[in-house]
């Protein structure tokens, strides 16, 4: 007899049914083997699939097939939620082309392995206990919700970026209005920009992107908004829903996220400011009130948002070095941002503040830091770091263009930002395949991409004398 969290196998199968219940099997023997296997399996079938509705005559404007190579690198841009662009997201696609590439956005800012868990919910029917946990992990909820809650949290999660999405097009429809564009297209622009700004995705559905607006609050304020929201992460987003300013009562994570994510938001525009003061081809010529925001939206837009004002082939290479930076530490985690996470960042510098005082234990707010997570933030820095020299030394090969360029493309992607020097644009097909594996590691997340390509999990039986090595 089967029990009641199986589903039981009729004895006569029709082509649909031997489709379902195959892929019921396969979910749950990824599931059973690896959570971080199934989340990279359904997050390259969902590739594959905005892929290949990207390669259709229907999503060109042209009304013709785009090559496979544009098509993919804009699937994985827009579902691993980056903004790098190949192709005019305005004149290129059509109409269901861009709403293909906003589905995408808002699918993949739902986050890989939320993605996986619902998906395992939908095909097995149940959301069993190696489900519950892979959610668990996907929005470091142990400390929000019991086990069996995290069904309803995976709804709070869709519900609540809907509902910012929601408020966003609200504030920004009625500016597009009075700009005067007709209620559809600003109903249309309100919406996208929306999705694309809560999800830190940095798609423009308009072919000169935000320079017209670049001086217009109405417009950059919700943008940077929702940009910020979406770079918190939910966990984050759901201690601040719950306890709101009961300080007290917020968890370490969303502690160190808020304080991490303002010391570079306020330390990255003064530096950024400052920088470009003088830099005639940016904001050299501008008031002092257009400066201040202009350095204001580049720093919150560089740690994953990826909308911009100026040219980035314009900015000081001091400059481009700060950005590159800041895209590379990127925003809170299990949230829409990329990077290698502003928690890692916190971990790091902790551990080195404790080392400096000659502390045994890492501290933070009155909590200690296990040597587990030391080790975790170690492995997304270097291996982080790894894939962004591999795949720069690719580009110098492929290109031939300078080092800062591509440096800051690579970076760009592997981070999701979407930034761009429009060096994207001009790499040939296999430069665009390097990107776009690039952003599928950055998006899937450096840790969760080695626990999947690991071929089994040993447990430790015994341990080997301890001896310490020479350090410095």
């Amino acid at each position: 007899m089967p029990t009641s969290q199986q589903v039981p196998r009729p004895t006569r199968l029709g082509p649909l049914g031997r489709v379902f219940f195959g892929a019921r099997d396969l979910v749950d023997r990824l599931a059973a083997s690896s959570p971080a296997r199934l989340a990279l399996t359904v997050f390259g079938l969902v590739i594959t699939l905005f892929t290949a509705l990207l390669s259709l005559p229907a999503s060109s404007s042209a009304g013709g097939f785009t090559p496979l190579h544009d098509a993919l690198f804009t699937a994985v841009s827009a579902v691993c939620v980056t903004g790098l662009t190949v192709v005019s997201t305005a004149t290129h696609w059509s109409f269901f082309g861009q709403v293909v590439i906003l589905v995408g956005i808002f699918v993949g800012g739902l986050g890989i392995l939320t993605l996986a868990s619902l998906l395992s919910l939908a095909v097995s029917k149940r959301l069993g206990v190696r489900g519950k946990l892979l959610a668990q992990q996907s929005m470091n909820t142990q400390n929000v919700g019991r086990l069996g809650e995290v069904g309803t949290l995976l709804r709070i999660v869709i519900t609540t970026s809907v509902a910012i999405e929601v408020l966003l097009a609200l504030m920004l429809t009625p500016r597009f209005l009075v700009l005067g564009e007709p209620f559809g297209q600003a109903l249309w622009h309100g919406i996208f920009y929306a999705i694309s700004a809560f999800n830190n995705a940095g798609f423009t559905p308009h072919s000169d992107g935000l320079v017209p607006y670049e001086t217009d609050l109405w417009i950059l304020v919700p943008l940077m908004l929702g940009v910020f929201i979406g770079s918190l992460g939910f966990p984050v987003v759901m201690v601040l829903i719950t306890f709101r300013f009961q300080m007290r009562q917020w968890t370490l994570h969303a502690k160190l996220t808020l304080a991490v994510t303002s010391i570079l938001m306020v330390a990255g525009a003064f530096v950024w400011l400052v920088l470009e003061w003088n830099n005639a081809a940016t904001i050299g010529g501008m008031g002092v009130g257009d400066k201040l925001v202009h350095s204001l939206f580049a720093s919150v837009m560089t740690r994953s948002g990826g909308f911009n004002l100026v040219d980035q082939n314009e900015l000081e290479s001091s400059t481009m070095l700060l950005t590159d930076a800041l895209m590379f530490a990127g925003g809170g985690s299990a949230s829409t941002a990329g990077g290698i996470k502003v928690t890692t960042i916190a971990v790091l510098f902790l551990a080195i503040a404790a080392e400096a005082r000659g502390d045994s234990d890492v501290k933070a707010f009155g909590r200690r830091i296990p040597e587990g997570a030391l080790r975790v933030a170690i492995s997304v820095v270097v291996l982080g770091a790894t894939l962004v020299s591999l795949a720069t030394a690719l580009l110098l090969g492929i290109s031939g263009e300078a080092l800062d360029r591509v440096l800051f493309e690579s970076i760009s992607a592997f981070a999701t930002v979407g930034l761009s020097t429009n060096l994207s644009a001009e790499l040939p097909p296999e430069g665009k395949y390097v990107l776009a594996a690039l952003m599928f590691a950055g998006r899937v997340g450096t840790i969760t991409l080695a626990a999947a390509l690991t071929l089994r999990q040993r447990d430790q039986l015994y341990h080997f004398p301890e001896e310490r090595p020479i350090i410095g």
